[in-house]
């Protein structure tokens, strides 16, 4: 029989480094009489590299120190060393049922090449790097796939079950049964870990339970508390012994138990009014406090009287035997009226485990004659009733532990003047637990807050988008105000085209901005005509898109690549002036701009197209000028063409909507003059006049009714909006009132990412369980999906996004971000490209057969893949990484590499795994944002200029 404890925390999230190395924990473990303790933590790379480096496997599948970092006491008897067994946490903070839900879950591996597989896993998720847990925005059944489809041999233990704010049952994020968070896979779920503030006898109420094997451990976050709770396991150590007493019971004997009320979650209460609660008290309240009116933090005790359908006492068939005891000093401590920290406790427990053994022989086996020998009968009396049960219990809650008290003062001090033990009768009655009244309550409720949810039932569109909708005329311009359901009503006008007009779907064309809006469009139609046939014949797309789809096929060359050649054409010319700036600059020349007006001469334009031509390639505004002049000759059918986004077209795209609408039969228009946001590339307000100015007879419908904000934000927004030309506008917010604008001054860059952190951190309710005490955190929570972060520039996103990241907040940067400009993302792109156009790659990896290798790659692997493998054979990087993360997104190199080219803003996203749905806080620019709604949104760097 061996003592296991499988959860603990690596030196990166306990509180001295010093004590949390490995030597250290070996010897603690050692020490207290464990067996077997885990690593903790796999997932840091760090940490995973001091395991390599300081463990040696055996051959049960366990691991050992090496011998030579083994810490001798010489004071102490040599103690056979423990074992390791690979370890880690994983916080998922996720959304489900409309609830955010907090699961802590443990993982429990067969040996570091399955931690460095599932770690490589779940970078493509999220950060997992952060010192401690990591903390993933993903969902718990999810996690339990992805670990068993990595490695099948690995242990998937919910932890800590009853916590209140971080676990699968938890009173504030967690489910009623284990089938609710991990529905077909609960199956795979063979032992649960009951946690400090329960014991088996509690959770023996829960009939669901029955079959799983409860299993207690310490959660430690130092080496002292190495132990609190353990296991007892037959037989010899091993990592096929261990699993198969997991998941069959056979071979596990029984659990080392906290007192559950020491547990800092037992009872109900609100540790900042000092007010502590059964559940009936609490009941009877309403589960409010009683001085400040907030909600009060829920207990285990009452979380398992809301799910028990057994009643105390019934013993189920098939339970193990446990034992309650507490650490060893704790007992020192209690039993001489000395501080557990103190010298003098030290130096009692020093004795006791040089003259007597190990901590768990001296606290179940020793004989008490031998233990008041060494130490004094109190101690000798306070192990003894520490077996006996005899301890009087003050209950913990929200956040506090509770306390045992194992002896008076007056018992002390009649005991330590006899030389004999004075034994209490074995049937003493403890005391009642005791619970602070509390202050005097303030007030017996509390201000409910408003969350602004939209009130409209959306099966219905108001008179504006009706006659939208439903307008026959030649030409219509809908002016869409923020909110006001511009795309609901772009999506409705197509169906009604279909459905009541009888237009067939190939005459019909809708220009979106993006990617992402043209597929979110085609999504919606299909959702609301299920069954109508040739929808795939809809042409959908951005202008690019659409102009591609009739072009005869050529190379396509990004923004890089483009500087790339201006610059040699400019050094060539003798001409010091950027790249960057002059691209842009005849970029404006082509899409409509003068030459003076820009900053460029004619003849440098028209270089450097002949220069692409004779290249045989085409850069993005060739897409569009090709493609108007295509379309100028041949006409194709663009009879009813609707085009969404309309305020941020630039001049090359109105001759566009005009050419391609000539000969049609409607022009349907959609947007809002105060978005118009893209002036640096030719877009201009004022195409809603000329549109007016083109078209005799136009019809103008203004949508006024704002679905989407509150009454306080509509009214901060519209008093910059009204500075605009045109005067006040009519903006209806039908939300119900919420909570005010705020506007927050920071002294630094610095001290905003920090702010924002932790604003994130408390409205999500906290992500660890040191930030969720003192009560009332619970309320209101957030996931971080719900969350965006908007920014000028990608360079302070990737500033908020190290902030945000050293908080163990999942976040991730939406957008071309600084990666795409690093020389070896460049590198890597280019020969792709180079392969994907049968071309040979200016840039060749010194690897044999590397070529062949990638050209097979590509036509049948992922870009994410693709990229993978790059970054262990040929070079690595944070930026490749990166790009890695964003490729996630597409299912081959050639439609990766058309994002990155064509994509806007809201199109490129470094995004999780899939098919997993990794909840986020989103970073991104003003621009990216545009169009994209959250609950919760915060704007950085709002300074003057």
């Amino acid at each position: 029989m061996y003592l296991a404890d499988l959860h603990i925390h690596s030196k990166y999230s306990m509180a001295t480094s010093r004590e949390g190395d490995l030597p250290h924990l070996e010897q603690m473990a050692a020490q207290k009489g464990l067996g077997l303790i885990g690593t903790g933590d796999f997932t840091h790379p760090t940490w995973r590299r001091e395991l390599k480096e300081q463990l040696l496997q055996d051959q049960d599948g366990l691991y050992t120190l090496r011998p030579e970092l083994r810490l001798r006491d010489p004071g102490l008897p040599e103690l056979p060393p423990a074992r390791f067994v690979i370890t880690g946490e994983i916080s998922c903070i996720y959304k489900r049922a409309g609830k955010t839900r907090k699961v802590h879950n443990l993982i429990i591996l067969p040996d570091l090449a399955a931690a460095e597989a599932l770690s490589l896993r779940l970078e493509r998720i999220g950060n997992i790097h952060s010192d401690g847990r990591p903390i993933l925005g993903l969902d718990s059944q999810d996690l339990l796939d992805l670990t068993l489809n990595t490695c099948p041999e690995a242990m998937f233990i919910p932890a800590h079950i009853w916590t209140p704010h971080f676990s699968v049952f938890g009173a504030f994020s967690g489910f009623a049964t284990l089938e609710e968070c991990f529905g077909d896979l609960a199956g795979e779920i063979h032992g649960v870990e009951t946690g400090l503030s329960s014991d088996p006898p509690m959770n023996w109420r829960i009939s669901a339970l029955d079959g799983l094997t409860l299993i207690s451990n310490s959660d430690a976050h130092s080496p002292a508390k190495l132990g609190r709770e353990a296991n007892l396991i037959g037989g010899t150590p091993s990592y096929r012994g261990l699993k198969t007493a997991i998941e069959t019971g056979v071979g596990f004997l029984g659990t080392l138990e906290f007192f559950p009320e020491e547990g800092k979650y037992h009872l109900d209460g609100h540790r900042n009014c000092g007010i502590c609660l059964t559940p009936e008290e609490s009941n009877r309240l309403g589960g409010r406090c009683p001085v400040c009116g907030k909600k009060l933090t829920i207990g285990v005790e009452h979380r398992v009287w809301e799910l028990s359908d057994r009643p105390e006492g019934e013993l189920p068939q098939g339970t193990k035997p446990f034992e309650h005891l507490a650490p060893l000093e704790e007992v020192v401590a209690g039993s001489q009226g000395l501080p557990v920290a103190g010298k003098e406790t030290g130096r009692i427990c020093r004795r006791l485990r040089t003259e007597l053994g190990q901590e768990f022989y001296i606290l179940r086996e020793a004989s008490t004659e031998d233990i008041a020998r060494v130490a004094g009968p109190c101690v000798a009396e306070g192990i003894r009733r520490l077996r006996a049960g005899q301890v009087k219990k003050t209950p913990g809650f929200d956040g506090e532990y509770g306390k045992i008290q194992l002896l008076t003062d007056e018992e002390r001090r009649e005991m330590q003047g006899r030389l004999t033990l004075f034994a209490l009768p074995e049937n003493q009655e403890q005391d009642a637990p005791e619970r602070s009244k509390g202050k005097k309550a303030k007030k017996q409720g509390v201000e409910q807050e408003t969350t602004g949810d939209r009130p409209r039932n959306l099966a219905t569109e108001n008179p504006e988008q009706e006659a939208a909708i439903q307008a026959s005329d030649r030409a219509v311009a809908v002016i869409a105000g923020p909110g006001s359901g511009k795309t609901r009503t772009l999506t409705a006008r197509v169906v009604y085209l279909l459905k009541e007009e009888g237009v067939p779907p190939e005459q019909i064309t809708a220009v979106t901005f993006t990617n992402q809006a043209a597929g979110e469009l085609k999504a919606r139609i299909a959702q609301a005509l299920p069954e109508f046939p040739g929808l795939e014949k809809l042409r959908i797309g951005t202008f690019h898109a659409i102009c591609l789809s009739f072009l005869e096929k050529k190379p396509l060359l990004g923004e890089g690549e483009c500087r790339e050649l201006l610059g040699k054409l400019l050094r060539e010319r003798g001409d010091g002036r950027s790249p960057g700036r002059i691209l842009r600059a005849i970029s404006a020349v082509k899409n409509g701009a003068s030459p003076e007006g820009a900053g460029v001469e004619q003849d440098l334009v028209d270089q450097y197209g002949r220069h692409l031509q004779g290249l045989g390639v085409r850069d993005l505004d060739d897409v569009l000028q090709e493609g108007l002049h295509l379309t100028a000759k041949a006409h194709p059918n663009f009879s009813y063409l609707l085009v969404d986004e309309y305020q941020d077209v630039n001049p090359l795209q109105e001759k566009l909507i005009r050419t391609w609408n000539q000969g049609g039969k409607q022009l349907f228009v959609i947007g809002d003059p105060d978005q118009s946001i893209y002036g640096f590339r030719g877009a201009d307000a004022q195409c809603f006049q000329r549109l007016q100015e083109d078209w005799e007879g136009l019809r103008t419908i203004v949508l006024k009714r704002n679905y989407r904000s509150t009454l306080e934000i509509l009214s901060a927004a519209q008093k910059v909006i009204e500075k605009n030309p045109g005067g006040p506008r009519e903006l209806q917010a039908l939300c119900a009132s919420g909570t005010k604008v705020r506007f927050v001054e920071g002294e630094s860059r610095l001290s905003e990412g920090i702010f924002l952190a932790k604003e994130i951190a408390g409205m999500v309710g906290g992500v660890d369980m040191l930030d969720t005490g003192g009560g009332g955190k619970q309320e209101g929570t957030r996931a971080f999906s719900d969350i965006a972060v908007l920014a000028r520039t990608h360079q302070r996103l990737e500033e908020l996004e190290a902030c945000l990241l050293q908080a163990g907040i999942p976040c991730e940067i939406r957008g071309r971000g600084s990666y795409l400009e690093a020389e070896e993302v460049k590198r890597a792109l280019g020969y792709f490209q180079s392969l994907l156009e049968g071309k040979q790659p200016r840039f060749t990896p010194g690897i044999e057969g590397a070529e062949e290798e990638y050209r097979a790659l590509l036509s049948r692997e992922c870009p994410e893949r693709i990229l993978g493998r790059w970054r262990t054979q040929v070079e690595d990087s944070k930026a490749l990484g990166a790009l890695t993360r964003a490729a996630v997104a597409c299912s081959s190199m050639e439609e990766f590499l058309l994002a990155l080219t064509l994509g806007e803003e809201q199109d490129l996203k470094q995004r999780a795994e899939k098919p997993l749905v990794s909840g986020a806080v989103q970073l991104m620019t003003c621009h990216g944002a545009k169009g994209l709604e959250f609950p919760v949104v915060f704007v950085s760097g709002l300074t003057e200029g």
